[in-house]
Protein backbone atom coordinates (compact mmCIF):
# COMPACT_ATOMS: atom_id res chain seq x y z
CA UNK A 1 0.00 0.00 0.00
CA UNK A 2 1.38 3.54 -0.37
CA UNK A 3 2.68 5.71 1.48
CA UNK A 4 -0.35 8.43 0.88
CA UNK A 5 -2.87 5.21 1.67
CA UNK A 6 -0.89 4.64 4.70
CA UNK A 7 -0.46 8.07 5.75
CA UNK A 8 -4.95 8.51 5.54
CA UNK A 9 -5.52 6.29 7.88
CA UNK A 10 -6.95 2.79 6.17
CA UNK A 11 -6.86 -0.20 8.15
CA UNK A 12 -5.08 -3.16 6.38
CA UNK A 13 -7.53 -5.27 7.58
CA UNK A 14 -10.75 -3.27 8.67
CA UNK A 15 -13.55 -2.80 5.55
CA UNK A 16 -14.13 0.57 4.24
CA UNK A 17 -15.22 1.66 1.44
CA UNK A 18 -13.17 2.87 -1.51
CA UNK A 19 -14.59 6.41 -1.51
CA UNK A 20 -17.10 8.69 0.43
CA UNK A 21 -19.26 8.27 3.40
CA UNK A 22 -20.36 4.58 5.74
CA UNK A 23 -21.36 4.12 8.72
CA UNK A 24 -24.14 1.06 10.15
CA UNK A 25 -23.67 -2.53 8.82
CA UNK A 26 -27.19 -3.72 7.12
CA UNK A 27 -28.02 -6.57 5.63
CA UNK A 28 -25.66 -8.97 7.07
CA UNK A 29 -26.62 -12.64 5.42
CA UNK A 30 -24.65 -15.72 4.47
CA UNK A 31 -25.79 -17.32 1.33
CA UNK A 32 -24.10 -19.70 -1.66
CA UNK A 33 -20.91 -19.77 0.52
CA UNK A 34 -20.53 -15.76 1.08
CA UNK A 35 -21.03 -13.67 3.78
CA UNK A 36 -23.17 -10.06 2.96
CA UNK A 37 -22.41 -7.16 4.51
CA UNK A 38 -24.52 -4.18 3.18
CA UNK A 39 -24.26 -1.02 5.13
CA UNK A 40 -25.40 2.58 5.26
CA UNK A 41 -23.18 4.82 2.50
CA UNK A 42 -23.07 8.05 0.86
CA UNK A 43 -22.03 7.90 -2.48
CA UNK A 44 -21.41 11.90 -3.06
CA UNK A 45 -19.92 12.48 -0.28
CA UNK A 46 -17.49 11.72 3.26
CA UNK A 47 -19.98 12.73 5.83
CA UNK A 48 -22.98 11.54 6.07
CA UNK A 49 -25.68 12.77 3.57
CA UNK A 50 -28.51 10.72 1.41
CA UNK A 51 -28.66 7.08 2.63
CA UNK A 52 -27.68 4.18 0.11
CA UNK A 53 -27.33 0.68 0.91
CA UNK A 54 -23.48 -0.52 -0.29
CA UNK A 55 -22.20 -3.51 -0.95
CA UNK A 56 -19.67 -5.42 0.06
CA UNK A 57 -18.84 -10.06 0.02
CA UNK A 58 -16.42 -12.57 1.65
CA UNK A 59 -15.54 -15.57 1.98
CA UNK A 60 -13.79 -15.79 5.13
CA UNK A 61 -15.16 -12.02 7.00
CA UNK A 62 -11.62 -10.28 6.37
CA UNK A 63 -11.11 -9.91 2.42
CA UNK A 64 -13.73 -8.10 1.28
CA UNK A 65 -15.00 -7.38 -2.56
CA UNK A 66 -16.87 -4.14 -2.61
CA UNK A 67 -19.54 -4.77 -5.13
CA UNK A 68 -21.62 -1.65 -6.49
CA UNK A 69 -24.27 0.38 -4.59
CA UNK A 70 -27.42 -2.39 -3.48
CA UNK A 71 -30.21 0.15 -3.15
CA UNK A 72 -30.65 3.68 -3.69
CA UNK A 73 -33.04 6.15 -2.70
CA UNK A 74 -36.23 6.31 -4.40
CA UNK A 75 -40.09 8.03 -3.97
CA UNK A 76 -40.10 6.94 -0.50
CA UNK A 77 -37.21 8.58 0.48
CA UNK A 78 -33.80 7.56 1.98
CA UNK A 79 -32.99 3.55 2.51
CA UNK A 80 -31.48 3.84 6.39
CA UNK A 81 -30.51 0.57 7.98
CA UNK A 82 -31.95 -2.98 8.25
CA UNK A 83 -31.47 -6.85 7.47
CA UNK A 84 -31.80 -9.45 4.73
CA UNK A 85 -32.90 -12.93 5.19
CA UNK A 86 -32.71 -15.71 2.87
CA UNK A 87 -36.26 -16.45 2.12
CA UNK A 88 -35.89 -20.56 2.14
CA UNK A 89 -39.71 -21.43 1.98
CA UNK A 90 -40.89 -18.41 -0.37
CA UNK A 91 -43.19 -17.01 1.64
CA UNK A 92 -43.27 -13.91 0.00
CA UNK A 93 -44.04 -15.49 -3.27
CA UNK A 94 -40.73 -13.57 -4.84
CA UNK A 95 -39.23 -17.14 -6.27
CA UNK A 96 -39.74 -20.01 -7.95
CA UNK A 97 -38.00 -23.57 -6.67
CA UNK A 98 -34.61 -21.77 -5.77
CA UNK A 99 -34.82 -19.82 -2.47
CA UNK A 100 -33.12 -15.55 -2.94
CA UNK A 101 -32.39 -12.99 -0.80
CA UNK A 102 -34.51 -10.19 0.62
CA UNK A 103 -34.20 -6.99 2.14
CA UNK A 104 -36.03 -5.85 5.12
CA UNK A 105 -35.17 -1.83 5.32
CA UNK A 106 -36.68 1.24 6.60
CA UNK A 107 -37.53 3.78 4.18
CA UNK A 108 -36.58 7.62 5.59
CA UNK A 109 -38.76 10.48 4.25
CA UNK A 110 -37.60 13.79 5.15
CA UNK A 111 -39.54 16.22 6.93
CA UNK A 112 -40.60 19.94 6.47
CA UNK A 113 -41.40 22.54 8.49
CA UNK A 114 -44.53 21.56 9.73
CA UNK A 115 -44.33 17.80 9.15
CA UNK A 116 -42.17 15.63 10.71
CA UNK A 117 -39.85 13.06 8.84
CA UNK A 118 -41.69 9.72 7.96
CA UNK A 119 -40.02 6.18 8.91
CA UNK A 120 -41.76 2.78 7.79
CA UNK A 121 -40.32 -0.63 6.62
CA UNK A 122 -39.83 -1.66 3.11
CA UNK A 123 -38.54 -4.71 1.22
CA UNK A 124 -36.79 -5.50 -2.08
CA UNK A 125 -35.46 -9.12 -2.74
CA UNK A 126 -32.54 -10.36 -5.32
CA UNK A 127 -32.32 -13.37 -7.52
CA UNK A 128 -29.16 -13.27 -8.47
CA UNK A 129 -27.41 -13.54 -4.61
CA UNK A 130 -28.00 -10.16 -4.25
CA UNK A 131 -25.84 -8.53 -6.92
CA UNK A 132 -29.17 -6.56 -8.51
CA UNK A 133 -32.20 -6.19 -6.33
CA UNK A 134 -36.26 -5.33 -6.79
CA UNK A 135 -38.34 -2.92 -4.53
CA UNK A 136 -41.66 -4.57 -3.72
CA UNK A 137 -44.82 -2.77 -5.75
CA UNK A 138 -46.20 -3.03 -2.17
CA UNK A 139 -43.67 -0.62 -0.15
CA UNK A 140 -43.89 -0.06 2.14
CA UNK A 141 -45.32 -3.26 3.95
CA UNK A 142 -45.45 -1.18 7.98
CA UNK A 143 -45.89 2.02 8.91
CA UNK A 144 -46.54 3.46 12.56
CA UNK A 145 -49.25 6.61 13.35
CA UNK A 146 -47.40 7.30 16.42
CA UNK A 147 -43.54 7.05 16.47
CA UNK A 148 -41.41 9.54 14.40
CA UNK A 149 -38.10 7.46 14.86
CA UNK A 150 -39.40 3.97 13.76
CA UNK A 151 -36.56 2.06 12.19
CA UNK A 152 -33.76 -0.25 11.67
CA UNK A 153 -36.04 -3.47 11.09
CA UNK A 154 -33.98 -6.68 12.20
CA UNK A 155 -35.82 -10.16 10.65
CA UNK A 156 -35.35 -13.72 11.30
CA UNK A 157 -37.23 -17.06 10.88
CA UNK A 158 -38.89 -18.09 14.79
CA UNK A 159 -39.15 -21.79 13.91
CA UNK A 160 -41.13 -22.72 16.95
CA UNK A 161 -43.63 -20.47 15.88
CA UNK A 162 -43.06 -20.46 12.19
CA UNK A 163 -43.26 -17.24 11.58
CA UNK A 164 -41.12 -14.41 10.85
CA UNK A 165 -40.13 -11.87 13.38
CA UNK A 166 -39.27 -8.39 13.17
CA UNK A 167 -37.35 -5.96 15.93
CA UNK A 168 -37.47 -2.74 14.96
CA UNK A 169 -36.51 0.69 17.47
CA UNK A 170 -38.92 2.64 18.48
CA UNK A 171 -37.89 6.04 19.98
CA UNK A 172 -36.89 5.20 23.30
CA UNK A 173 -38.40 1.14 23.10
CA UNK A 174 -38.27 -1.59 20.43
CA UNK A 175 -41.49 -3.40 19.05
CA UNK A 176 -41.66 -6.63 17.60
CA UNK A 177 -43.79 -8.08 14.83
CA UNK A 178 -44.32 -11.20 13.62
CA UNK A 179 -45.94 -12.32 9.99
CA UNK A 180 -46.23 -15.35 7.84
CA UNK A 181 -44.99 -13.57 4.73
CA UNK A 182 -42.99 -10.54 5.34
CA UNK A 183 -45.57 -8.56 3.85
CA UNK A 184 -48.25 -8.52 6.45
CA UNK A 185 -46.81 -7.34 10.35
CA UNK A 186 -48.80 -7.95 13.61
CA UNK A 187 -47.73 -6.15 16.53
CA UNK A 188 -46.83 -8.81 19.27
CA UNK A 189 -45.34 -6.57 21.66
CA UNK A 190 -43.15 -3.40 23.08
CA UNK A 191 -40.30 -3.93 25.36
CA UNK A 192 -37.69 -1.64 26.57
CA UNK A 193 -39.84 1.06 29.00
CA UNK A 194 -38.15 1.70 32.45
CA UNK A 195 -35.11 -1.02 31.42
CA UNK A 196 -31.75 -0.03 30.60
CA UNK A 197 -30.51 3.20 29.39
CA UNK A 198 -32.18 5.75 27.50
CA UNK A 199 -29.79 8.33 27.05
CA UNK A 200 -29.94 8.71 23.77
CA UNK A 201 -32.35 6.95 20.59
CA UNK A 202 -32.40 3.42 20.69
CA UNK A 203 -31.75 2.33 17.17
CA UNK A 204 -30.47 -0.65 15.27
CA UNK A 205 -31.59 -3.84 17.65
CA UNK A 206 -31.13 -7.58 17.20
CA UNK A 207 -32.59 -10.91 19.09
CA UNK A 208 -31.35 -14.00 18.96
CA UNK A 209 -30.81 -17.19 20.96
CA UNK A 210 -27.02 -18.45 21.86
CA UNK A 211 -25.95 -21.43 24.04
CA UNK A 212 -24.82 -20.79 28.27
CA UNK A 213 -20.81 -22.57 27.83
CA UNK A 214 -20.81 -25.00 29.86
CA UNK A 215 -24.76 -25.07 30.74
CA UNK A 216 -25.64 -28.25 29.42
CA UNK A 217 -29.14 -27.94 26.98
CA UNK A 218 -29.50 -24.34 28.63
CA UNK A 219 -29.89 -21.11 26.30
CA UNK A 220 -30.67 -17.51 26.68
CA UNK A 221 -31.91 -14.63 24.05
CA UNK A 222 -30.06 -11.68 23.16
CA UNK A 223 -31.29 -8.18 22.53
CA UNK A 224 -28.86 -5.47 20.96
CA UNK A 225 -30.05 -2.00 21.52
CA UNK A 226 -27.69 0.82 20.60
CA UNK A 227 -27.65 3.88 21.89
CA UNK A 228 -26.81 7.34 20.12
CA UNK A 229 -25.31 9.93 20.90
CA UNK A 230 -26.50 12.65 23.58
CA UNK A 231 -25.02 16.05 24.68
CA UNK A 232 -25.04 14.74 28.15
CA UNK A 233 -23.35 11.78 27.80
CA UNK A 234 -19.67 11.39 27.78
CA UNK A 235 -18.66 8.44 25.75
CA UNK A 236 -21.20 9.14 23.01
CA UNK A 237 -23.08 6.28 21.08
CA UNK A 238 -22.72 2.71 22.40
CA UNK A 239 -24.47 -0.84 22.54
CA UNK A 240 -26.34 -2.30 25.37
CA UNK A 241 -27.66 -5.64 25.73
CA UNK A 242 -30.35 -7.75 27.70
CA UNK A 243 -30.39 -11.76 28.13
CA UNK A 244 -33.97 -13.14 28.81
CA UNK A 245 -36.33 -15.38 27.29
CA UNK A 246 -38.28 -15.01 24.13
CA UNK A 247 -41.51 -17.03 23.10
CA UNK A 248 -42.25 -15.56 19.25
CA UNK A 249 -44.08 -12.59 20.86
CA UNK A 250 -42.78 -11.13 23.84
CA UNK A 251 -39.10 -10.74 25.60
CA UNK A 252 -39.15 -11.09 29.56
CA UNK A 253 -35.49 -9.83 30.57
CA UNK A 254 -34.10 -12.23 32.77
CA UNK A 255 -32.92 -10.32 36.65
CA UNK A 256 -29.43 -9.14 35.68
CA UNK A 257 -30.71 -7.00 32.67
CA UNK A 258 -33.09 -5.52 35.20
CA UNK A 259 -31.06 -4.37 37.40
CA UNK A 260 -27.70 -2.80 35.83
CA UNK A 261 -26.98 -1.21 32.51
CA UNK A 262 -24.79 -4.12 30.25
CA UNK A 263 -22.65 -2.74 27.53
CA UNK A 264 -21.68 -4.74 24.32
CA UNK A 265 -18.14 -2.77 24.40
CA UNK A 266 -16.40 -0.40 26.69
CA UNK A 267 -14.79 1.62 24.13
CA UNK A 268 -15.75 4.51 21.94
CA UNK A 269 -15.47 3.37 18.43
CA UNK A 270 -18.26 0.03 18.15
CA UNK A 271 -21.77 1.34 17.28
CA UNK A 272 -24.71 -0.40 15.58
CA UNK A 273 -23.25 -3.85 14.92
CA UNK A 274 -25.78 -6.48 14.28
CA UNK A 275 -25.44 -10.23 13.98
CA UNK A 276 -24.72 -12.28 10.30
CA UNK A 277 -28.70 -14.17 9.39
CA UNK A 278 -28.56 -18.00 8.29
CA UNK A 279 -24.91 -18.76 9.25
CA UNK A 280 -25.41 -22.79 8.64
CA UNK A 281 -25.98 -24.71 11.08
CA UNK A 282 -23.09 -26.75 11.02
CA UNK A 283 -21.24 -23.64 11.76
CA UNK A 284 -23.28 -22.71 14.50
CA UNK A 285 -21.30 -19.43 15.78
CA UNK A 286 -22.91 -15.99 16.18
CA UNK A 287 -20.78 -13.78 13.72
CA UNK A 288 -21.35 -9.92 14.59
CA UNK A 289 -19.56 -6.54 13.04
CA UNK A 290 -20.16 -3.06 14.25
CA UNK A 291 -19.37 0.59 12.82
CA UNK A 292 -16.59 1.50 14.39
CA UNK A 293 -16.92 5.16 14.70
CA UNK A 294 -18.94 6.95 17.34
CA UNK A 295 -21.84 10.11 16.84
CA UNK A 296 -19.81 12.73 18.34
CA UNK A 297 -17.36 13.03 15.92
CA UNK A 298 -17.92 10.65 12.73
CA UNK A 299 -18.48 13.30 10.48
CA UNK A 300 -15.16 14.61 11.40
CA UNK A 301 -12.51 11.94 11.51
CA UNK A 302 -9.36 13.17 9.83
CA UNK A 303 -9.32 10.89 6.67
CA UNK A 304 -9.53 12.04 3.42
CA UNK A 305 -11.86 11.07 0.22
CA UNK A 306 -13.55 7.99 2.63
CA UNK A 307 -14.99 8.02 6.19
CA UNK A 308 -15.87 5.11 8.27
CA UNK A 309 -15.09 1.46 8.96
CA UNK A 310 -16.21 -1.86 10.25
CA UNK A 311 -14.93 -3.47 13.46
CA UNK A 312 -12.98 -6.67 12.67
CA UNK A 313 -15.52 -9.73 12.75
CA UNK A 314 -16.55 -11.60 16.02
CA UNK A 315 -18.48 -14.25 17.26
CA UNK A 316 -20.80 -13.67 20.32
CA UNK A 317 -20.99 -16.15 23.22
CA UNK A 318 -22.71 -16.69 26.27
CA UNK A 319 -20.90 -17.60 29.06
CA UNK A 320 -22.01 -17.57 33.22
CA UNK A 321 -19.43 -16.18 35.73
CA UNK A 322 -20.02 -16.22 39.53
CA UNK A 323 -22.44 -12.96 38.74
CA UNK A 324 -24.51 -14.11 35.94
CA UNK A 325 -24.54 -14.85 32.14
CA UNK A 326 -22.29 -12.43 30.43
CA UNK A 327 -22.57 -12.15 26.72
CA UNK A 328 -18.74 -12.19 25.78
CA UNK A 329 -17.21 -11.69 22.26
CA UNK A 330 -13.87 -13.36 20.30
CA UNK A 331 -12.62 -12.23 17.01
CA UNK A 332 -13.71 -14.80 14.15
CA UNK A 333 -10.81 -17.93 13.94
CA UNK A 334 -10.70 -16.92 10.23
CA UNK A 335 -7.72 -13.83 11.19
CA UNK A 336 -5.33 -16.40 12.13
CA UNK A 337 -5.00 -17.63 8.44
CA UNK A 338 -3.48 -13.73 8.31
CA UNK A 339 -1.08 -14.39 10.90
CA UNK A 340 2.29 -13.98 9.76
CA UNK A 341 4.63 -15.02 13.06
CA UNK A 342 7.21 -12.04 14.49
CA UNK A 343 7.86 -12.50 18.33
CA UNK A 344 7.38 -15.43 20.56
CA UNK A 345 8.29 -15.09 24.37
CA UNK A 346 7.47 -16.94 27.38
CA UNK A 347 8.46 -16.56 30.88
CA UNK A 348 9.79 -13.34 30.78
CA UNK A 349 9.34 -10.27 32.82
CA UNK A 350 8.24 -7.04 31.27
CA UNK A 351 11.87 -5.31 31.25
CA UNK A 352 12.87 -8.51 29.93
CA UNK A 353 10.25 -8.67 26.93
CA UNK A 354 11.07 -4.67 26.48
CA UNK A 355 14.33 -5.27 25.51
CA UNK A 356 13.29 -7.98 22.98
CA UNK A 357 10.63 -5.36 21.30
CA UNK A 358 13.13 -2.00 21.41
CA UNK A 359 14.14 -2.57 17.75
CA UNK A 360 10.46 -3.87 16.50
CA UNK A 361 8.22 -1.66 13.87
CA UNK A 362 4.86 -2.69 12.75
CA UNK A 363 1.66 -0.90 11.95
CA UNK A 364 -1.20 -3.61 11.67
CA UNK A 365 -0.67 -6.54 13.54
CA UNK A 366 -2.31 -8.67 16.72
CA UNK A 367 -0.76 -9.01 19.98
CA UNK A 368 -1.35 -12.09 22.16
CA UNK A 369 -0.46 -12.42 25.66
CA UNK A 370 -0.70 -13.84 28.86
CA UNK A 371 0.52 -12.72 32.46
CA UNK A 372 0.26 -13.81 35.73
CA UNK A 373 -0.25 -10.79 38.64
CA UNK A 374 1.77 -12.16 42.32
CA UNK A 375 -1.30 -12.72 44.75
CA UNK A 376 -0.40 -9.45 46.34
CA UNK A 377 0.50 -7.53 43.39
CA UNK A 378 -1.56 -3.98 42.92
CA UNK A 379 0.74 -2.88 40.19
CA UNK A 380 -0.04 -2.29 36.20
CA UNK A 381 1.38 -3.67 32.94
CA UNK A 382 1.08 -1.71 29.70
CA UNK A 383 1.24 -2.22 25.97
CA UNK A 384 2.93 0.47 24.17
CA UNK A 385 1.86 0.57 20.56
CA UNK A 386 1.67 2.77 17.41
CA UNK A 387 4.08 4.99 18.91
CA UNK A 388 6.84 7.65 17.57
CA UNK A 389 7.98 11.13 17.97
CA UNK A 390 5.33 12.27 21.00
CA UNK A 391 2.34 9.87 20.13
CA UNK A 392 1.67 6.38 21.34
CA UNK A 393 -1.51 4.67 22.22
CA UNK A 394 -1.34 2.48 26.10
CA UNK A 395 -3.62 -0.13 26.78
CA UNK A 396 -2.93 -2.11 30.09
CA UNK A 397 -4.60 -3.47 32.94
CA UNK A 398 -4.32 -1.47 36.49
CA UNK A 399 -4.45 -4.62 39.54
CA UNK A 400 -5.10 -1.91 42.09
CA UNK A 401 -8.01 -0.74 40.42
CA UNK A 402 -9.31 -4.09 38.74
CA UNK A 403 -9.30 -1.96 35.25
CA UNK A 404 -8.24 -2.69 31.20
CA UNK A 405 -7.58 0.94 30.20
CA UNK A 406 -7.16 2.14 26.64
CA UNK A 407 -5.24 5.91 26.65
CA UNK A 408 -5.39 7.36 23.36
CA UNK A 409 -4.87 11.16 24.55
CA UNK A 410 -1.58 11.11 22.88
CA UNK A 411 -2.34 8.61 20.24
CA UNK A 412 -1.77 11.18 17.04
CA UNK A 413 -4.32 13.47 15.49
CA UNK A 414 -7.01 14.01 17.94
CA UNK A 415 -7.88 17.89 17.84
CA UNK A 416 -10.53 17.03 15.59
CA UNK A 417 -13.05 16.82 18.87
CA UNK A 418 -12.41 17.72 22.16
CA UNK A 419 -13.78 13.92 23.37
CA UNK A 420 -11.86 12.41 21.29
CA UNK A 421 -8.62 12.33 23.58
CA UNK A 422 -9.17 10.33 26.38
CA UNK A 423 -8.57 7.07 28.28
CA UNK A 424 -11.35 5.12 29.75
CA UNK A 425 -11.41 2.15 31.43
CA UNK A 426 -13.57 -1.11 32.35
CA UNK A 427 -13.67 -3.45 35.48
CA UNK A 428 -12.04 -6.94 35.01
CA UNK A 429 -12.27 -8.62 37.89
CA UNK A 430 -10.77 -12.22 37.85
CA UNK A 431 -9.76 -14.27 41.26
CA UNK A 432 -7.07 -16.20 39.35
CA UNK A 433 -5.19 -13.72 38.64
CA UNK A 434 -4.39 -14.02 34.74
CA UNK A 435 -4.78 -11.57 32.52
CA UNK A 436 -5.42 -12.73 29.19
CA UNK A 437 -5.08 -10.37 26.11
CA UNK A 438 -5.24 -10.03 22.82
CA UNK A 439 -4.65 -7.00 21.11
CA UNK A 440 -5.60 -5.75 17.28
CA UNK A 441 -4.00 -3.06 15.92
CA UNK A 442 -4.61 -1.47 12.40
CA UNK A 443 -3.67 1.95 10.94
CA UNK A 444 -6.88 3.72 12.75
CA UNK A 445 -7.84 1.56 15.56
CA UNK A 446 -6.85 -0.45 18.68
CA UNK A 447 -9.77 -3.84 19.40
CA UNK A 448 -9.12 -5.39 22.84
CA UNK A 449 -9.98 -8.49 23.92
CA UNK A 450 -9.59 -9.18 27.45
CA UNK A 451 -9.84 -12.82 29.41
CA UNK A 452 -11.71 -14.34 26.68
CA UNK A 453 -13.58 -11.45 25.17
CA UNK A 454 -15.24 -11.19 28.91
CA UNK A 455 -14.05 -7.11 28.45
CA UNK A 456 -14.04 -6.01 25.31
CA UNK A 457 -12.98 -1.82 23.91
CA UNK A 458 -12.51 -0.67 20.73
CA UNK A 459 -11.12 2.39 19.49
CA UNK A 460 -10.35 4.70 16.71
CA UNK A 461 -6.75 6.16 16.48
CA UNK A 462 -5.09 8.45 13.98
CA UNK A 463 -1.10 7.79 14.52
CA UNK A 464 1.21 9.17 11.87
CA UNK A 465 2.41 6.55 9.25
CA UNK A 466 5.65 6.17 10.78
CA UNK A 467 4.63 5.99 14.13
CA UNK A 468 4.81 2.20 14.77
CA UNK A 469 7.36 1.75 18.10
CA UNK A 470 6.05 -1.46 20.33
CA UNK A 471 6.69 -1.23 23.81
CA UNK A 472 5.68 -3.07 27.30
CA UNK A 473 6.64 -2.15 30.48
CA UNK A 474 5.20 -2.99 34.51
CA UNK A 475 5.21 -1.46 37.76
CA UNK A 476 5.79 -5.00 39.57
CA UNK A 477 8.90 -6.66 38.57
CA UNK A 478 7.34 -9.85 40.16
CA UNK A 479 4.97 -9.32 37.46
CA UNK A 480 5.89 -12.38 35.10
CA UNK A 481 4.66 -12.92 30.98
CA UNK A 482 4.04 -16.16 30.88
CA UNK A 483 3.22 -16.12 26.78
CA UNK A 484 3.86 -12.94 24.54
CA UNK A 485 2.71 -13.78 20.93
CA UNK A 486 3.10 -10.90 17.96
CA UNK A 487 1.78 -11.15 14.88
CA UNK A 488 2.15 -9.21 11.34
CA UNK A 489 -1.51 -8.49 10.24
CA UNK A 490 -0.36 -6.27 7.00
CA UNK A 491 -2.77 -8.43 4.63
Amino acid sequence: MSTIAKQNHRGAYHFSPRENWMNDPNGMVYFKGKYHLFYQHHPFGTTWGPMHWGHAVSKDLVAWEELPIALEPDEHGMIFSGSAVVDRRNTTGFFGEEPGLVAIFTHHAEGTDSQPPVQCQSLAYSMDEGRTWTKYEGNPVLRHDSYTDFRDPKVFWHEPSAQWVMIVACGQTVCLYRSPNLKDWTLSSEFGEGIGSHDGVWECPDLFPLPVEGAKDQSRWVMLVSIGDHPGFAEGSRTQYFIGEFDGERFIPDAGSRENVRWLDYGRDNYAGVSWSDIPAEDGRRLFIGWMSNWKYANLTPTNGWRGAMTIARELRLREYSGGIVLVQQPVRELEAYRKPVVSLANVDATAAAKRLSGLRLESFEIVARVRFPDSSRGEIAFHVRAGAGEETVIGYDAAAAEIFVDRTRSGIADFHPSFACRHSAMLKDASGQLALRIFVDRASVEVFANGGRVVMTDLIYPDHASTGISVAADDERLMIEALDIYDLSV
